[in-house]
């Protein structure tokens, strides 16, 4: 299973999230904020990046900048509930594997992730999804 990293500013989103991971097998730390992951990420090896967009700080569209950049190797994952932001986030395509929408449920968190680590088609679940 993978080691992911969780950046989300609202606490219950977090570990609603860091739950689920652990619960599917993976191993999650948890985070409040942009600057917090960078500081996780220099601590510690991570398979997957899962950050929300909208968030104090580093947000996560520079999170996912500076994470590509430094460890190309690492899936990313992003999450938000706000469309323009979603929107915005698609056009880093190239470092990104895609954006998760907010709300979500487990099993459609579970499939994503999974589909990420495995370097699947993400966005042809989100859009079943969606359906």
């Amino acid at each position: 299973m993978a080691h992911i990293l969780v950046a989300e500013d609202e606490p219950t989103v977090r570990n609603f999230v860091a739950r689920a991971l652990t619960l599917s097998g993976h191993t999650a730390r948890a985070v409040e904020d942009g600057q917090r992951a960078l500081e996780a990420l220099a601590e510690e090896p991570f398979d997957l990046l899962l950050s929300d967009i909208v968030m104090p700080e580093v947000d996560g569209i520079a999170l996912a900048l500076k994470a590509s950049a430094d460890w190309p190797e690492m899936r990313i994952l992003l999450m938000s509930g706000y469309a323009h932001e979603r929107q915005r986030a698609h056009n880093l395509d190239l470092l990104a594997h895609a954006v998760l929408p907010k709300p979500f449920d487990l099993a459609t968190l579970r499939e994503t992730v999974d589909a990420a680590l495995a370097g699947g088609a993400v966005d042809a679940i989100l859009r079943r999804r969606a359906i």
